[in-house]
């Protein structure tokens, strides 16, 4: 046995874990083959069917040109990946006493596992954590030494099941839809796996499969030596003593009697709460855990827990709960409303509750100490005539007891094969979250749970933790998307297990701050309700699923988060019992969230349209990627043009609903980005085919950024009217893919313009134009989020596009919390325009300097009282000057250089700065006479290019969508 555990540890790179045996299954030699037999090649693990075929040169990269469409075939095979298990078993000798567990951290999704040639399990669910206790099998081995894992294709299990008596159908018409459908339609409602592996409107369609995250081999004994030291686990490996396998630890920190219907008492001392899941091959009656916080030089009591059986079948949980003073720690906050203060928890299980080192099971957590709150509950009538709020119930968070304005994007998954992502890129999206001034990303629930850390339960990579390090608020939500769900037994019986176990993975990170039951559901059994004669019955299997079931089994695994049935939501009728509002409202009342599309581009601006709303939890235009990113995955010059087969095939808006291809609806989508260009910016068209497409996939990233900074602006201004809104989360951040998407970071990492946008327009205090073209009046606010009054100095200066200055003003302001200063308000042109011009020939500047938080503040916004697409534009003649740290100093020696914008070259991330204050710049109005200077700061973690020449950086403007 020695002999084994030795070998395994030089295999796998693991430490000791006592008397503990933790074998990596990703030392095995893998083989992956297909149904027939006739395709067989190397493995691994963590993989997927796709990139192991990848890696074998069986297909090429699923991302380049129309491999979506070309390796379809490889969604309708079966696959099975095999491995012997001889480098575990040829010294394997098993006593009375031990135990050997099978744990799998992620199978994608259908599977069948056969061990030692024993059936084991099937298994359907790609978010669930399985352990089994293989000992007998090993005792006793059967046809074969392998260990098998056969994966059924999702795309035709789906459609059995939907066969299958118990089948509910879910009619689609003219008027109402049950479920989003996009390539793959009809079964991911069936089916627990990633909603967007069937297609969506902005990502392929791959639907992998494979066991996608680590899995192992965990040998326990009762057998145990006065000389082993404590276990430790190491990163990555599943925490364990001889006898005991940790199967999962949740860390829930609340206020003393806090409850997901009344405000915690910020005056409460604190409790954490520690939740052990537990297989063990030995009894033990008196089992103690020891909790302490070596920052604060706070250490428990040894707190009892209850006794642990000699079970390893199911695991058992149990917990201790440990008081804290309010006064010692430190709270979490989000960056930009103060410190993401963080402690290590350290946790000793001592299972003997004799101190026995050989026993003693440690781990130490970063986690931290904060309140948040989901509050729904009715205005007063004291707030509503003191502050001007239209009745209504609230929708808005707060953090340690205090309201803010929520700022931020969607998240989506940050590949289509979950393996693979980088965890340098992952943190590069949330950096570059923090650094455009966003506090709050939404997990969307089409996509996949988050991991915690790479090290945890085989998560790959960092997520919640990178959030809790940077100060970003997570909005998380479980996978149920744009569909109604059935409800019965099949389905219930394996959600039940998958939300627990993530609900309680997630518990530690003070930066998740609320769990949602799903995605747009709620509006689509609304609209069910009303337009079918058995609509009832929809929403009553919705009230079930998500008003009551996920409710109740959420809220029983966390005192410290709050739940809401869905991402967009009317709200509820009250919290406690938790009764959804529906329909159910008062006319002229503001309940709920809402979400913005409209894809009209002579809509874009029309400040009507635009929600009056509590909270806007999606809103978005689509747009394409840089020319840069198109080079990666285009193969012929054929296809660098606007309309080419290949780049048409990666516009899945509108979604196809079946398997035709190229999508026969994506002229839809590329019209509403052609038309919306044509609207608002000169229209591109050169003499160089590849300068007209790098202009046209620029300019619709500029007029993507436009329109969500407008609506930004509006939301933000909302928070001082009276739907007194509190947030605003465009639709999206980050990209699946290179292709049409309403993604505000490509593929690669590059920053699109919207990026930059959201940096001026999520900067603290902002300034921005109102124009209401009915009656031709402009209003002008400074806006602030701070908690305190901010004082500062707004300068609105005409110009023409010759860059000539027509006039210029100043104006002192206070910014009330939360709230905003008016800085100018006219009606007409004839007053509004500087005298003697028209609206085609001047455009506004607008700045804004205040202290906030200690620092000046500033930023700037433009009006343009006519489309740029009538503008009559000058010649900018921007030269640029660099050095050799890639600073650039831009100069307009002509007219006004309209959205002048540095490109970086191919193969580089990073993003461009003001040196002087470090803070994103691109994408401006140049002006003759005022130079304006950036610095390209190379993430080299990300990059493929670490020494770019900065001769191959590109300088553009709106004037080069018509000249060279």
């Amino acid at each position: 046995m020695l002999r084994l555990l030795l070998r395994t540890l030089v295999s796998s790179c693991l430490p000791l874990l006592a008397l503990g045996q933790t074998f990596s299954l990703s030392d095995l030699q893998w083989t992956l083959k297909n149904e027939n037999g006739s395709i067989v090649v190397p493995g691994s693990l963590p993989s997927q069917a796709h990139l192991d075929l990848y890696r074998a040169g069986v297909i090429n990269n699923p991302l380049l040109g129309i491999n979506e469409y070309t390796e379809r075939w490889v969604i309708n095979d079966n696959w099975t990946y095999t491995a012997d298990l001889s480098p575990f078993t040829q010294d394997y000798k098993k006593d009375a006493s031990e135990k050997t567990l099978l744990v799998f951290y992620g199978i994608d999704t259908i599977a069948n596992i056969t061990f030692a040639g024993h059936p084991v399990a099937w298994v359907n669910n790609q978010f669930r954590q399985y352990v089994y206790d293989v000992s007998d099998f090993l005792a006793s081995p059967g046809s074969d030494n392998n260990l098998t894992v056969t994966l059924e294709s999702a795309w035709y299990y789906g459609l059995n099941v939907t066969e299958m008596p118990y089948a509910e159908y879910f009619p689609d018409t003219a008027n109402v839809t049950t479920v989003d459908n996009f390539e793959y339609p009809n079964v991911r409602q069936w089916i627990r796996k990633i909603d967007d592996d069937f297609g969506w409107d902005w990502g392929p369609a791959f639907v992998p499969s494979g066991i996608f995250k680590p899995a192992y081999l965990v040998t326990l004994s009762e057998s145990a030596s006065e000389s082993e030291s404590s276990a430790t686990p190491a990163p990555g490996v599943p925490p364990s003593s001889s006898s005991i396998f940790v199967d999962e630890t949740s860390i829930d920190i609340y206020k003393y009697g806090q409850n997901s219907s009344a405000a915690p008492d910020q005056t409460a001392d604190w409790v954490v709460n520690v939740t052990f899941g537990l297989r063990s091959v030995a009894s033990y009656e008196h089992p103690a855990v020891t909790l302490s916080i070596p920052e604060l030089k706070l250490t428990s009591q040894p707190l009892p827990l209850e006794a642990i059986p000699a079970s390893v079948d199911e695991a058992t949980f149990m917990s201790v709960t440990w008081t804290v003073p309010d006064s010692i720690p430190e709270r979490w906050y989000p960056y930009d409303l103060g410190t993401p203060k963080l402690y290590n928890l350290t946790i000793s299980l001592d299972p003997s509750g004799q101190g026995k080192n050989n026993e003693v099971i440690s781990q130490t957590i970063t986690t931290g100490f904060r309140t948040i709150q989901l509050l729904q509950t009715p205005y007063s009538s004291e707030e509503v005539a003191a502050r001007g709020i239209t009745p209504g119930d609230q929708w808005h968070f707060a953090i340690n007891g205090k309201a803010f304005f929520s700022k931020g994007t969607n998240i989506i998954p940050f590949d289509p094969f979950y393996p693979r992502i980088n965890p340098d890129a992952v943190r590069w999206v949330l950096e570059s979250a923090v650094l455009s001034g966003q506090n709050m990303l939404r997990v969307w629930g089409g996509g996949i749970y988050q991991p915690s850390d790479a090290a945890t339960a085989g998560g790959v990579y960092d997520f919640y933790a990178l959030c809790d390090e940077l100060g970003i608020m997570a909005w998380s939500e479980l996978i149920f998307s744009d569909s109604l769900y059935p409800i019965n037994d099949f389905l219930l019986e394996s959600v039940e297990p998958e939300v627990r176990q993530n609900v309680r993975r997630v518990n530690r990170h003070p930066s998740n701050v609320q769990w949602a039951g799903g995605n747009e559901i709620e509006g689509m059994v609304m609209s069910v309700n009303t337009s079918l004669a058995n609509g009832t019955h929809y929403l009553d299997e919705f009230v079930y699923l998500f008003q009551d079931y996920l409710h109740d089994i959420v809220l029983s695994e966390t005192r410290s988060v709050p739940y809401t049935d869905c991402s967009t939501t009317h709200g509820v009728l009250s919290l406690d019992p938790y009764v959804l509002r529906f329909a159910n409202g008062t006319e002229g009342y503001i309940y709920g969230n809402t979400e913005r599309y409209n894809y009209d581009g002579t809509q874009a601006f029309n400040l009507s349209t635009y929600p009056v709303s509590r909270f806007v939890n999606e809103f978005g235009f689509h747009s394409m990627p840089s020319f840069y990113t198109w080079e990666e995955v285009l193969e012929n010059p054929e296809d660098f043009a606007f309309n080419s087969t290949v780049v048409m095939s990666r516009d899945h808006h509108n979604p196809a609903g079946n398997l035709s291809w190229p999508n026969p609806n994506a002229p839809q989508g590329q019209y509403q980005m052609t038309s919306a260009v044509e609207l608002w910016l000169p229209t591109p068209g050169t003499s160089d085919a590849n300068q007209t497409f790098a202009q046209w996939c620029w300019s619709t990233q500029v007029f993507q950024s436009m329109n969500m900074v407008a609506e930004i602006a509006w939301y933000r201004r909302g928070a001082g009217m009276g739907e007194n809104n509190l947030g605003s989360l465009v639709w999206q951040l980050n990209d699946i893919w290179q292709g049409v998407s309403w993604a505000a970071i490509e593929y690669s990492g590059r920053w699109k313009v919207l990026q930059y946008g959201m940096a001026t327009v999520y900067s603290p205090v902002i300034i921005n134009s109102f124009w209401m073209p009915e009656n031709e009046t402009l209003t002008i606010l400074a806006t602030s989020d701070r908690w305190e009054t901010v004082d500062g100095t707004a300068q609105l200066t005409w110009y023409d596009w010759s860059g000539n200055m027509l006039n210029t003003s100043k104006t002192n302001f206070a910014i009330p919390t939360l709230n905003n200063s008016l800085i100018y308000e006219g009606t007409g042109f004839d007053s509004i325009l500087p005298s003697g011009y028209n609206a085609t020939d001047v455009w506004l500047l607008m700045n804004v300097t205040a202290e906030a938080d200690g620092k000046t503040v500033t930023s700037e916004q433009y009006f343009t009282p006519e489309s740029l697409a009538y503008a009559n534009l000058v010649d900018p003649e921007i030269a640029v000057t660099a050095t050799d740290d890639y600073t650039f100093t831009l100069s307009a020696k002509g007219g006004v250089a309209v959205w002048a914008w540095l490109d970086h070259p191919y193969g580089t991330v990073g993003y461009f700065v003001d040196p002087a204050t470090q803070f994103p710049t691109n994408g401006f109005y140049l002006i003759p006479g005022i130079d304006r200077t950036v610095q390209f700061l190379l993430n080299p973690a990300v990059s493929a290019v670490q020494n770019p020449a900065t001769s191959d950086f590109v300088v553009r403007s709106v004037w080069n969508n018509t000249h060279i």
